[in-house]
């Protein structure tokens, strides 16, 4: 199994003919995706369509493991001409408010002008509904739920087709990490004659103290010394979270969350490495693998 990426963008568009010889029924959905902790799903369709929502997030869940996706349906009927009704209730209504205000005086008398009439919002209408009769309806939403259907697939392939690219960017850290552990091993190795000094000098503080210091304690310090010279569990530590993060890439699949866990991981043995160096060249590798793994983490705050 490849990775995928959590970014991605896909628009499909279709038709649907409702076969009640009023014209076919235009719909597109556009569907974009970017990064996210979980799947977090926020959708955009017009009034009359939100039957479609539970099916449509259930579909989603069934495709995508994680993302933050924005989904928005736009639908218009295609026809020739296009039914008008007339809202006769609501042209009353007007007609009655306009005799009830000259009868009290408040407006002067004059007949009522069908431009003005016409103007109000509501008097016309369109025939815009999804559809009048339940079995056309039922047959439009699942024609949009197709068509979801293929958004979504279109959506998986650049996503994948990113995921690639990711996968490649990820690789070429995980080796730059690698080399850099390589190197601390080796200035590692050359220490020990810069440690036995520098631990000449810190025990001679120690003795001169006062008053003197226990063979207890002096004991205590010298191992503490040793200790903190010590460099190759956490090289040692390092190698191993690079090797499981080669092996997780390589199995493909919803990695993201196991991949910025081990990132973690990377980072303090990073930060381990640096606070022990005894030697400037240390202390550069160190740096290096601070910002290395850092690039690394960005990459995966996108993998799915």
């Amino acid at each position: 199994m490849a990775i995928n990426s959590m970014t991605g963008y896909a628009r499909v568009e279709g038709t649907h003919d409702a076969g009640d010889g009023a014209g076919e029924w235009q719909w597109g959905w556009e569907v974009k995706s970017v990064n996210g902790k979980g799947l977090d799903v926020r959708f955009r369709m017009p009034g009359g369509y939100e039957a479609l929502e539970v099916p449509a997030r259930k579909l989603i869940g069934s495709k995508l493991a994680r993302g933050s996706l924005s989904v928005t349906l736009s639908v218009a009927r295609r026809s020739a001409v296009k039914a008008l009704n007339i809202n006769r209730e609501l042209i009353e209504q007007i007609l009655e408010l306009q005799a009830a205000l000259e009868a009290e005086g408040k407006i002067y008398p004059s007949p009522p002008r069908l431009d003005s009439l016409l103007s109000v919002r509501g008097i016309l209408e369109t025939d815009e509904d999804p559809a009048q009769d339940a079995e056309q309806k039922d047959a439009l939403l699942a024609a949009l739920l197709k068509g979801l259907e293929d958004a979504l697939a279109a959506l998986s392939t650049m996503r994948a087709e990113e995921g690639g690219r990711l996968a490649d960017m990820l690789s070429t850290h995980l080796e730059t990490l690698s080399g850099l552990s390589a190197s601390a091993k080796d200035t590692a190795d050359l220490q020990p004659a810069q440690q036995r000094e520098r631990m000449k000098q810190q025990i001679a503080e120690l003795l001169e103290q006062s008053p003197p210091i226990s063979e207890e304690r002096l004991g205590q310090e010298l191992a503490l010394l040793a200790t903190k010279a010590d460099i190759r569990e956490e090289v040692d530590r390092l190698d191993a979270h690079i090797d499981a993060c080669r092996d997780l890439i390589d199995a493909g699949g919803v990695i993201g969350r196991k991949l910025d866990f081990i990132c973690q991981e990377l980072n303090r043995e990073s930060n381990t490495i640096c606070s022990k160096a005894a030697s400037l060249a240390l202390t550069n590798i160190g740096l290096e693998l601070k910002s290395t793994v850092e690039q690394f983490r960005e990459q995966v705050q996108n993998v799915e």
